[in-house]
């Protein structure tokens, strides 16, 4: 009887590239900027995106920026665009108003977020006047048109959640409200996503959860974003990005490596859908595509030139 071995294969040959991907912007601070994110919409669009959303800046602070990049997308390329909304420092007229402006834009998805306090180190307070919460935000949301509606969701508690089931409880919420999906806050090993999935399930969540991927560019600036939300990060990782700081593309091939093998092993646990933070670069975004199978698509929508 022969004997499979299991270091015969390559390692990502069991990736059939059925995968579903979508891309996360945010709007272009400069003329520079706007160069490099257009470059990287054009880049990542043959790859057939389920859809790019663009955030949004804690207290409308890039309101307007978020609002010209989302319906430039939605003007100028096939790709479905998706805005960030939160509730922070506005009245329901005043978001509402901003979500009617979207649909008028040809904008039919919208994440819906809570939003951070505008302020580091306040906590978050409702607007007088405003949305309480993500769950009310959707809620709002489903009243004016029939948008699309993806909330996020926290593998690790969100910062301000007493405990992890009343994490669940509220992301339960939101989905009840109407939401169409759940994209997570980033994580870096796999166990943590199948837990919350379980745990979703668990308390009778059935709609999709998307696992949200940060692909490392910086290691002293990831460890600043997962302190502020609540992400682990683990030790090994501090080894593997020691010593990199002077060696930008072998940090980049190692954070495509890492990110990659992530996603394999999600894979492996039948994940199928996965959201890129691409903090405006493609590059890292479309290698661990591309090791995940997916392949640019005849037809793909391009940017206009």
């Amino acid at each position: 009887m022969s004997i499979v071995d299991p270091l015969a294969a390559p390692l990502f040959a069991d990736v059939a590239g059925d995968i579903e991907v979508s891309f996360e912007f945010f709007p272009p601070k400069t003329e520079k900027m706007e160069e490099t994110l257009w470059e990287s919409i054009q880049t990542l669009s043959p790859l057939g995106p389920r859809f790019v959303s663009v955030t949004y800046g804690a207290g409308g602070t890039t309101r307007e920026r978020t609002h010209n990049t989302v319906a430039r997308i939605a003007r100028e390329t096939a790709i479905p665009a998706a805005a960030h909304l939160t509730c922070v420092e506005a009245t329901r007229e005043e978001i509402d108003q901003v979500a009617r402006e979207y649909w008028a834009a040809g904008v039919r998805h919208i994440v819906a977020l809570r939003g951070d306090p505008p302020r580091a180190g306040e906590r978050y307070a409702t607007h007088p006047g405003g949305y309480e919460n993500a769950a009310d935000l959707v809620a709002g949301l489903r009243k004016l048109h029939p948008f699309e509606i993806s909330v996020a969701a926290y593998p690790e508690c969100h910062p301000d959640s007493p405990n992890p089931g009343a994490d669940i409880d509220n992301l339960k919420a939101k989905i009840d409200a109407g939401a169409t999906r759940a994209i997570t806050q980033f994580f870096f090993e796999p166990e943590t996503f199948f837990r919350f999935r379980d745990d979703a399930a668990r308390a009778g969540i059935t709609a999709e959860i998307v696992p949200g991927i940060m692909p490392v560019m910086n290691f002293a600036s990831v460890q600043r974003m997962s302190a502020m939300c609540g992400t682990a990060v683990p030790a090994w990782m501090g080894k593997l990005f020691e010593g990199l700081d002077e060696h930008p593309a072998a940090r980049q091939l190692v954070a495509a490596t890492l990110a990659a093998e992530l996603c394999r092993k999600l894979y492996a646990g039948d994940v199928r859908q996965f959201h890129f933070y691409t903090l405006n670069r493609a590059e890292l975004s479309y290698a661990i595509c591309h090791l995940l199978g997916l392949r640019p698509k005849v037809g793909a929508a391009l940017v206009a030139a």
